[in-house]
């Protein structure tokens, strides 16, 4: 900010945080942060850890969170099916896109031979 102009009004943008604590992130997915404490445990959710062992969740995991509830509720799963769901989904996911991506560079697919 070297070139400020004195006497010149400037507007404060706010920004989405690019970190939120425990309580911010349950706040902003519209969860109790037990709830929040139980996903991480489970290994639905991955926030980073400080040296004091505090939890950091991203911006994304109020995301991952939301695909969580969508697909709890809509397919009536219960929390510890998720991880299951969401890994054969996010694999899913994968192989598509390579599939893609060798169909737009005319590599081969692999073919089974027995």
């Amino acid at each position: 900010m070297e070139h400020l102009l004195p006497g010149t009004v400037y507007a404060i943008i706010p920004t989405r945080p690019r970190r939120m604590d425990l309580d911010a992130f349950a706040d902003a997915a519209g969860i109790h942060p037990e709830l929040a404490r139980r996903l991480v445990r489970l290994g639905l959710l991955d926030p980073v850890r400080d040296a004091s062992g505090r939890l950091w969740f991203a911006p994304a995991h109020v995301a991952a969170y939301a695909r969580l509830e969508r697909l709890r509720t809509g397919l009536c799963l219960n929390y510890a099916a998720l991880g299951l769901v969401v890994e054969l989904l996010d694999r899913i996911a994968e192989l598509e896109r390579d599939l893609r991506t060798r169909h737009h560079t005319g590599g081969r697919t692999w073919t089974p031979t027995a």
